[in-house]
């Protein structure tokens, strides 16, 4: 029995979409903690797997629980399907390699995360596929890169961790005439801020690990598409490969998405302030955060989103040296390389989530060593706005007695 109406609204889509209830009607999603299911008979069986009928084989193929995930991604994002997957980069890797095959062509933003960078730049060629990188902010370089045939075109908007914002209707445009589909993560922006469906983007990608679970608990990722794509591109790839994510992650992650608008807004609204108070800093060299008159795509970012995020990215005057002894003197903030969470958490990008890329490909990026990448939580912004100010004033008195 499905409960809700596609007509609503976002917020209620969080709580209400999706939801399936069994006869005993439950008012929470039931959590089918359950490998495999059983027919009828073996004629049901028989039609099951010969997709004669519609009926639940086993779990790494499909799963109530996570099929409540499914839809409820889906309808906030405004995709037709969507698969979840155990991880985000279990996502970004099934949209690629179902995709793709040897000889084919990709070009991607150079600022990807880490692992999707190795993705892109040591997986895909192993396998025939040829890769090309870009700047994303550079529409240039995209139209030289998109000038010959593609098969795809992987981005984040906004990147991790210098925020760049990507034209996606651009490069969409671009991509669609040079045969490709376009893949964009939108881990940052989250689909409350940014519909890159909308924009023309095929799929959309997300680290269901951050902010639609948002509270640290567990892992998990999504892959939203049109229904014809998912259906026979993606699909066979997850049941056959096995990406699947356990239908109690699902069921947290369906408790997350409850109250992500507000978690969202409140993230916003202090990464804000907090990005304000940075740029006022004389040991700051320099603050990032899209809605900034500063940030250098303030107006594409505004274009494309309807808020700036719950990322501030900020570079210290002293390169990592000066980087560490803030990170150290926090105390409210604590480190960590995980982002979306409720709570407030600074890393250290080059030598953390983009150590593996190399020097040359950091600084073609701008991750010099003194930049932090914060993720603002949900604590008041005062508080961490006066732990940034004790760490940074202990870093002048460090500077002082030396």
């Amino acid at each position: 029995m499905t409960t809700h109406d596609p007509r609503h609204r976002t917020a209620t889509l969080l709580v209400q979409g999706g939801l399936e209830r069994s006869h005993h009607g439950e008012t929470a999603e039931a959590l089918y903690l359950t490998s495999g299911f059983v027919y009828d008979s073996a004629e049901q069986a028989e039609a099951t797997f010969a997709n004669q009928v519609v009926h639940y084989q086993y779990s790494r193929f499909g799963n109530p629980t996570v099929t409540m995930l499914e839809r409820r991604i889906a309808l906030i994002e405004g995709a037709e399907a969507c698969r979840a997957t155990a991880t985000g980069m279990a996502a970004v890797h099934a949209a690629l390699l179902s995709h793709l095959k040897a000889g084919d062509r990709v070009v991607a933003s150079r600022a990807l995360f880490g692992s999707c960078h190795w993705i892109v730049s040591t997986l895909l060629p192993r396998y025939g596929v040829t890769t090309e990188f870009v700047d994303g902010g550079d529409m240039a370089q995209w139209q030289k890169a998109l000038s010959t045939p593609a098969n795809l075109v992987l981005l984040e908007s906004p990147s991790n961790p210098m925020l760049e914002i990507v034209d996606l209707k651009a490069v969409a445009d671009l991509a669609h005439a040079a045969g490709a589909i376009v893949v964009v993560d939108n881990v940052f922006a989250t689909p409350l801020l940014q519909k890159p469906l909308e924009l023309g983007a095929d799929v959309v990608v997300y680290s269901c690990t951050k902010h639609i679970d948002g509270q640290g608990r567990v892992l998990g990722g999504a892959v939203l598409g049109r229904q014809k794509w998912v259906d026979e591109v993606l699909q066979p790839f997850i049941r056959n490969t096995g990406p699947s994510i356990s239908p109690f992650n699902a069921w947290l992650l369906l408790k997350g998405l409850e109250t992500l608008s507000l978690r969202v807004r409140a993230g916003c609204d202090s990464a804000e302030k907090v990005a304000n108070f940075l740029a006022g800093q004389p040991a700051i060299a320099r603050v990032w955060y899209p809605t900034r008159a500063d940030h250098p795509q303030r107006e594409l970012a505004m274009k494309q989103m309807t808020a700036g995020g719950t990322l501030v990215t900020f570079e210290v005057k002293g390169g990592k040296d000066a980087a560490f002894a803030v990170m150290n003197a926090m105390r409210l903030v604590k480190v960590s390389n995980n982002l979306g969470d409720s709570k407030s958490l600074a890393t250290h990008p080059a030598t953390t989530t983009h150590l593996r890329i190399g020097a040359e490909e950091r600084a073609k990026l701008g991750i010099t060593d003194g930049v932090i990448r914060l993720s603002v939580g949900l604590e008041d912004p005062q508080d961490i706005i006066e732990d940034l100010e004790g760490a940074l004033a202990a870093l002048a008195a460090r500077r002082a007695a030396e």
